[in-house]
């Protein structure tokens, strides 16, 4: 198992996807996957509707700051705290502290397998959200982002809907 923790960058406000483009880049550039293996800005889609349309909007959970899984060495300290827009890491005075197992979960940094209770091509309810109530076909499921795609029918048309799996459930 990887000795690499989590750990949290903050950065100034919008510079949160440039922050983890370069230290992606400085990472390959340099072959140090070995030392930091993973750099991300939490995000989440949802669906909203303007004028009748449904658009996706995504939105930073944790704005300002980027979480890197790194194996923490002066190397990799030094590469993430001299990024561009990052201001430092999150921790008291200089010395940087992982995140734990339960705050990672919490956080919702890494995401639990789920177990679904569907399948493509059954009928499911929304639960929460915007469309609320509203009635689905399952059309595509991406198990690995969480994510089902569902044909719901609006204004009288069948109108594709990118939903959490979490905001479904299956119709009894």
């Amino acid at each position: 198992m990887s000795e690499a923790k989590w750990y949290i960058l903050h950065t100034y406000s919008g510079y949160e996807n440039k922050v983890m483009n370069n230290i992606n880049t400085l990472v390959e550039n340099r072959g140090l996957q070995h030392l930091i293996e993973e750099v991300m800005v939490p995000t989440e889609v949802t669906n909203e509707i303007h004028d009748g349309k449904a658009k996706q909007v995504e939105t930073k959970l944790y704005p300002c700051y980027v979480y890197v899984k790194m194996v923490m060495t002066d190397e990799s300290w030094y590469i993430c705290r001299n990024t561009r827009g990052v201001t430092g890491f999150v921790g008291p005075g200089s010395k940087p502290i992982p995140l734990t197992e339960e705050e990672v979960a919490n956080l919702g940094v890494t995401k639990p397998v789920l177990e679904l209770s569907f399948k493509v091509g059954e009928i499911v309810v929304v639960e929460s959200g915007p469309l609320e109530g509203y009635e689905g076909i399952v059309k595509e499921l991406d198990e690995a982002n969480s994510k089902v795609v569902l044909a719901v029918s609006m204004f009288g048309r069948e109108t594709p809907a990118t939903l959490d799996v979490s905001a479904i459930k299956k119709l009894d």
